[in-house]
């Protein structure tokens, strides 16, 4: 919920992706953000206040198509409030042209960011001077890692002292642009695989060491955490079964964050160290010609592998996507990102099942099957080549700055508190009071019939349910209660990936899909949850049968 208004100067920052408006306006305020709906719109907005100045950054501009949603949000300000233009100093021209006819007849500034890449800054100095002149509102170079105290000044009296955009379309011109040097993602094709490499072996190492992690310490903090559930297992029904038993908050709390938060901590801070070195760009230019048939964009797929961490900061942090590829975006998320609840599960199913080589071929199916599920369900226009990237094909690499770094990472684990872990805690309460009335059970009994049509025994259909409320519930509903050893009759390794997915993919559990209705609206979460319902089960039928007349002809 945006936070009360107060009667200081609000200043809107407009911008293409990756032109340094966050770094600017954080270097300027020395605040963390807080998000919010912009002016009850769908654009999603990090504001930034301080004494004097409320700040609204809205997402950067990615794609062609983003300039309109940014347009309407221009529009929606107060007429006393302002425009903060930023624009990259190594393509003045180009973004000048893009971006002016966006905040015509507005009150406002721009800043020229990456000052510290120019070399010629004399010669170019002169032509801002005259740019000043034809569009009747400052220019304010800066290098917006390392702001200094004057520059400081000069934004605040620019603010004090607004005047208006006069004109869209300017007869100087910097003709000057600067590019970095080229290197080996710069070449086709090898570009793109190492970027998926860059962003896959990361996020792998991400899990599995986080997870093991845990699994070293599910003993230690368990037996911490017994004492006061043999207590809480005494009281009588309903507390004992909130608090206690098999999903109660108290024996469920320590895994809780055991399992998620480390993940969510070294995701963050890979993610954090690509964005702050300017590495992040270069995997989305390299990736965007693949994904682009699929809806996304090279940097949404940084958001999908994020959601191996945890659905909940993927889902959030995709409020910065283009507006025309955050739905398709979302939706790879809820479908396709196993997280570190899921994974994990899912990997100690197979290991109970003595058939740990199915972990990497399921990957590979969940992958295809969500590239297919996208194909099939985005927007033509997502997928359009006209509908090109606007940020620049070759960013800078820098080395990260330790603070940019903390913001970003302690942004993401901050949301997941905020966010993702009340959410859990209602979760757990639900999960308790269907297994205290006994819901769980009459489903379980409902659809064992159905289990048949995948190709699974009745007692399979309890880690369906499970799994359909919360991701681990895939190894609760299959495992029996020393973990080693699965209680439900899965003769073939078919069978086996079979029943994972389609408790990992049929539904997305509570938590993502709460986070889903409150980022986006209940109408876009509840249509996604149709498509993701009938593809998951289209796609599981397919893998049952097609898995066992395969192996037949083997």
């Amino acid at each position: 919920m945006i936070k009360q208004m107060t009667a200081k100067r609000t200043i809107v920052v407009v911008g293409k992706e990756s032109v340094g408006k966050t770094q600017l306006i954080a270097s300027l305020t020395g605040c963390i953000a807080y998000s919010a709906n912009f002016r009850g719109a769908t654009v999603s907005c990090e504001f930034y206040e301080d004494r004097n100045f409320r700040f609204i950054d809205t997402p950067g501009i990615l794609r062609d198509s983003d300039r309109l949603t940014t347009k309407l949000a221009v529009n929606a300000i107060a007429e006393e409030a302002q425009v903060l233009l930023v624009i990259n100093g190594t393509h003045m021209d180009d973004d000048l042209s893009d971006m002016l006819p966006l905040v015509m007849n507005k009150k406002g500034c721009i800043v020229v960011t990456y000052w510290d890449k120019i070399s010629a800054r004399e010669s170019i100095s002169k032509k801002i001077k005259e740019i000043e002149h034809e569009l009747g509102v400052p220019i304010i170079p800066v290098d917006a890692r390392s702001l200094r105290v004057s520059q400081k000044e000069l934004l605040r009296q620019a603010f004090s002292e607004a005047k208006e955009f006069i004109a869209n379309d300017l007869k100087t011109k910097i003709d000057w642009t600067v590019e970095p040097s080229r290197n080996i993602f710069d070449v086709p094709f090898l570009g793109g695989a190492l970027s998926l490499v860059f962003l896959f072996v990361p996020a792998w190492l991400a899990v599995t060491q986080a997870n093991r992690f845990a699994d070293a310490m599910h003993d230690n903090v368990g037996g911490a955490f017994k004492p006061l559930l043999d207590i809480v297992n005494q009281w009588p029904s309903p507390l004992k079964d909130i608090l206690g038993q098999d999903y109660g908050f108290i024996a469920m709390f320590p895994f809780l964050i055991l399992y998620a938060l480390p993940t969510v901590i070294v995701f963050s801070v890979i993610l954090a160290v690509y964005k702050a070195s300017g590495f992040i760009d270069r995997l989305t230019v390299a990736l965007h010609p693949l994904m682009r048939h699929f809806g996304l964009t090279g940097r949404d797929l940084v958001r999908v592998i994020m959601g191996f961490g945890c659905n909940v900061p993927a889902v959030i942090s995709s409020r910065s996507c283009s507006s025309c590829t955050r739905g398709a975006c979302v939706s790879a998320i809820s479908f396709g990102s196993a997280c570190s609840y899921q994974l994990p599960a899912t990997i100690a199913v197979f290991a109970a099942a003595q058939m740990e080589y199915l972990t990497i071929p399921y990957l590979v199916i969940l992958a295809v099957t969500t590239l297919i599920y996208l194909r099939l369900t985005v927007p033509a226009e997502s997928r359009q080549a006209i509908n090109k990237l606007m940020i620049v094909g070759r960013d800078f690499l820098q080395w990260p700055n330790f603070k940019t770094i903390w913001r970003e990472a302690w942004g993401v684990v901050q949301q997941f508190f905020i966010m993702a872990f009340p959410i859990f805690l209602m979760i757990c309460i639900f999960a308790s009071l269907l297994q205290w009335v006994g819901f769980l059970d009459f489903l379980t009994v409902l659809l064992a019939p159905i289990m048949s049509i995948f190709n699974l025994p009745a007692d399979a259909s309890l880690s369906v349910i499970l799994g359909s409320i919360r991701k681990d519930g895939i190894a609760i509903g299959l495992l029996d209660g020393n973990l080693n050893s699965l209680k439900v009759s899965l003769d073939t390794p078919v069978q086996v990936i079979t029943v994972v997915y389609l408790a990992g993919v049929l539904l997305p559990c509570l938590v993502t899909l709460i986070t889903v209705a409150k980022e986006m609206t209940m109408k876009f979460a509840l249509r996604m949850l149709g498509r993701q319902v009938f593809a998951a089960l289209f796609f599981a039928f397919v893998i049952a049968w097609g898995g066992r007349i395969l192996s037949e002809l083997l």
